[in-house]
């Protein structure tokens, strides 16, 4: 502490203050790391003498550690830089030609100078820490100081009696506290140390090493029947299923691709001048927490990835910092209580003066005089206060527990009842987990057909609209059963195919491809007629009609669609199958394929709450052959289409929702939808649910960061999901915006003056992040809201945290992180625990009804006598 100001160059002592409102303060010491290089993604550098000296040259850089993350010196910058991996500033070229053959050993070894181990580790505190950090609450020592006092005036029994209360209240405090600390410790260690295989410079060289090994540039193999990734890795090499509901919360498999290759002979391609972003190549990859099911491989090739960000600079990581680091919380509920104390001291300052006074007048001893006059604070400000707050917060528990409400952190529980903004999350909460199929409505002769409720009939068995409910997909079978997108599973059995995927050894067989076939599951052999575009003996030979999918170009949320490329068993053409939302397909259709009606129809159906998705369907020129597929562009293949008509999807509600969101909307209290799913979905959820009243207009604002010399902007359209017509007339118009995780944070950082106006009128929020959450609870606080966080999975554990209540109905990682856990799995919970406490909360100055006329009583009898 005896310290003197320094440059930063030679300062060994830092004192770092946060910019948020908070003005937080850090004492970090800087250290010194010595390594045989400087740059952390380099290699080490032999010293200039030569190679006869077998010890390479030592280079001395200087660093600190904050909340878990490294900071090093950057001489360029002449300041600490945040130690980064391979998600910055680097092209996908470099990614294929620099980093695809994994690490030698003594570069592994020099980078984990740097990285240290790839492990999230969450340090337990000693009940000695834990308890100093409690006794230094100022309540309890001023108990302590009352107890001492007490003990030299000789009232034994209340001093015992206010020690044994104050040592009640600790222990359990102690109790709970690292209650909450072995849980997440074990919860984040339970996959934190698993074995791979890396390579080690070359393909065929490979070693098996404990993940915590792993720096960024290593090449690990993921194994064909999947494992945890234990960090961030981008995809080079092959296929993977992989579960991310750690990240999303929805428990959908999802597809993983490798990052595009550039083209071969062209350096100057788009696709090399490309920088990788974690965020933006999502689709390639693989995040730590999530689990890979299965992978798939061709030619006998292993499935690579790059290691890309280890340890808690992980996305698993940044969680689990946002839950051990959360930002501070000032609630309304600590400040009037710190102003009701402060006026109580100050009355008892007036008492001691007159005590000292009076004491001094009648010359009693200076031992005396203090004793009483100490004594004057003890009677105003009652020691007994912090025990009667834990028997109170006990007894408010106890009631919470009666309803299926439990609680993990007691100082939340009288915060409960200022609640004025509700997040929910979706998936789980206030949905059924899935989608149902209502119906269908195909098109012939340029006109809609009445609606179906069954697709699987055998006069439709070879229609291209039945052809493309069964191959638009990106659905796979593990362990036999169907897994992908919810939405992808139902139209699928709709159909009542049967999808055959080839396996690890028929893959292997083949050098590019080897196509997932599906095929109706009962089937008559057809007639076969000659045609130039159909192989008389192939048909002959299988007497049956398959269709292979042969490429793929996936779901994207910007662009709201993803096509298929196909060929039936027997045909030399190519088939091109579009699903997506109607307003895209409609606009890559042919003007003649669209019926006149088809905007009419199409707001029908959405204003009943369905999701609808349109389909269309091309058949390719004969120049696009198989083996051009993969060089062709998207946009070459998603055009000139035939619409083919539309697919109805039900979102079901759970029973308690509609009626819990009414009763917190007449309570004043607003709800909203913070989600990881799509923006279509989640619109369609909260206007079925009641977010968004059915005469209210969504408008969704889409941010883009600047890129190429532009400037960032904000363009703003209207969502799918229109308001009825009959609930138009006659109603006042309302306006609710929409916001993607990714247009949140462009605003977060290029619009900061328009998000908080957004946020005011925002109710849904879609594609959201596990950090991205978190975030906008903070910035929710910021506008003066006292939020309640509803969730259930672990992608919610750091929005559940920082919000003022966090209420989390399910009982594993997000009842880690959450004060509340409910027993019941639906939001019903919300309002008993909000109900049950606002009559304990009112408004302002909670503690001065109860505590404020028994000190003035004290004091004034104590004056008087």
């Amino acid at each position: 502490w005896t310290c003197r100001p320094a440059p930063l160059a030679s300062a060994s002592v830092l004192l770092l203050r946060t910019t948020d409102e908070w003005a937080t303060w850090f004492r970090v010491r800087v250290r010194t790391l010595q390594a045989p290089g400087w740059d952390p993604l380099g290699g080490p550098c032999q010293c200039a003498e030569g190679p006869e000296h077998k010890s390479p040259h030592k280079h001395q850089t200087r660093f600190f550690r904050l909340q878990s993350v490294l900071y090093l010196w950057s001489p360029g910058v002449q300041g600490f830089t945040r130690l980064s991996g391979l998600d910055c500033g680097l092209s996908l070229r470099d990614v294929h030609t620099q980093h695809s053959t994994g690490l030698s050993r003594s570069t592994q070894q020099y980078r984990r100078l740097f990285y240290g181990a790839n492990q999230i580790e969450v340090k337990v505190p000693s009940i000695p820490k834990l308890l100093v950090k409690e006794v230094l609450n100022p309540f309890y020592i001023f108990q302590v100081f009352s107890v001492l006092l007490w003990s030299l005036d000789d009232y034994y029994y209340y001093a015992s009696a206010i020690l044994f209360m104050s040592l009640l209240s600790v222990c359990t405090s102690l109790y709970t506290v690292r209650k909450q600390y072995v849980l997440l410790h074990d919860m984040v260690s339970a996959h934190n140390v698993v074995r791979c295989s890396v390579f080690r410079g070359t393909e065929e060289d490979t070693e098996e090493i404990l993940s915590t090994d792993l720096v960024p540039g290593d090449v690990i193999v993921i194994p064909p029947n999947g494992m945890m990734m234990p960090c961030d890795a981008a995809l080079v090499g092959g296929t993977c299923i992989v579960n991310e509901s750690m990240l999303t919360g929805e428990s959908v498999p999802v597809m993983k691709t490798q990052l595009p290759l550039p083209p071969r002979g062209q350096p100057d391609a788009a696709v090399s001048e490309l920088l990788y972003d974690p965020e933006e190549h999502r689709r390639h990859t693989l995040f730590c927490g999530t689990e890979v099911i299965q992978t798939r491989y061709y030619s006998g090739e292993r499935v690579r990835a790059v290691v890309v960000r280890t340890g808690f600079s992980t996305v698993k990581g940044r969680l689990v910092r946002s839950i051990l680091f959360p930002r501070p919380s000032e609630f309304q509920l600590h400040r009037d209580a710190a102003r009701f104390l402060l006026g109580l001291v100050g009355l008892a300052t007036v008492g001691m003066a007159y005590s000292l006074t009076l004491s001094a007048r009648q010359g009693e001893s200076l031992g005396r005089m203090l004793v009483e006059a100490l004594d004057i604070v003890t009677i105003t400000v009652p020691p007994a206060l912090p025990a009667a707050m834990t028997a109170g917060v006990v007894y408010a528990q106890q009631r919470l527990r009666g309803g299926g409400i439990f609680s993990t952190s007691p100082q939340r529980i009288n915060t409960a009842g200022q609640v004025n903004l509700v997040c929910f999350d979706k998936t789980g909460t206030l949905t059924e987990d899935g989608l149902d199929l209502w119906g269908v409505r195909r098109i012939q002769d340029n006109r809609f057909c009445p609606p179906e409720h069954q697709v699987a009939a055998e006069s439709l068995e070879r229609s291209h609209f039945l052809v493309a409910m069964a191959t638009c997909h990106s659905l796979t079978r593990i362990e036999g059963r169907l897994s992908g997108d919810p939405l992808d599973v139902k139209m699928f059995e709709a159909t009542g195919w049967v999808l055959e995927e080839p396996s690890p050894e028929e893959t292997a067989l083949h050098d590019l491809m080897t196509p997932t076939v599906v095929r109706p599951a009962k089937q008559a052999p057809a007639e076969t007629q000659a045609s130039e575009e159909r192989d008389l003996d192939i048909a002959a030979v299988m007497g049956c009609y398959e269709v292979g999918i042969l490429a793929q170009f996936p779901f994207s949320s910007s662009l709201q669609r993803m096509s298929v490329v196909t060929r039936v068993l027997g045909e030399r053409r190519l088939h091109a199958y579009l699903k997506g939302a109607p307003e895209t397909v409609a606009r890559l259709c042919r003007p003649e394929s669209v019926p006149c009606d088809f905007w009419e129809v199409l707001e029908n159906h959405t204003a009943g709450g369905l999701r609808v998705i349109a389909l269309a369907h091309r058949c390719l020129e004969p120049r696009l052959s198989w083996h051009r597929l993969h060089s062709v562009n998207r946009e070459v293949v998603e055009c000139d289409m035939e619409l083919l008509g539309l697919v109805m999807m039900q979102n079901q509600l759970k029973v308690q929702t509609v009626p819990v969101l009414s009763e917190l909307h007449r309570a004043g209290i607003r709800c909203v939808m913070v989600t990881g799913d799509s923006m279509l979905t989640a619109v369609s959820v909260a206007r079925e649910s009641g977010l968004v009243p059915p005469q209210a207009q969504v408008i969704v604002a889409e941010a883009v960061p600047p890129r190429d010399g532009q400037p960032a902007t904000v363009h703003w359209s209207y969502s799918q999901e229109g308001p009825t017509p009959d609930s138009q007339a006659g109603a006042e118009p309302s306006y609710h915006f929409a916001l993607t995780g990714r247009s949140f944070c462009t605003l977060l950082e290029h619009f900061p003056d328009l998000l908080p106006k957004l946020l005011l009128c925002g109710t849904v929020f879609a594609r959201m992040a596990p950090e991205q959450k978190t975030q906008l609870v903070e910035e929710l606080q910021q506008v003066d809201y006292f939020v309640a966080m509803c969730g259930d999975g672990a992608n919610d554990c750091g929005a559940l945290k920082r919000a003022h209540v966090g209420v989390s109905l399910s009982q594993l990682e997000a009842s880690v992180a959450s004060p509340f856990t409910s027993r019941t799995p639906d939001i019903s919970c919300v309002p008993r625990l909000i109900r049950s406490e606002r009559p304990n909360s009112p408004p302002s100055l909670p503690l001065s009804f109860s505590a404020l006329p028994h000190s003035l009583h004290c004091i004034c009898s104590v004056y008087i006598l």
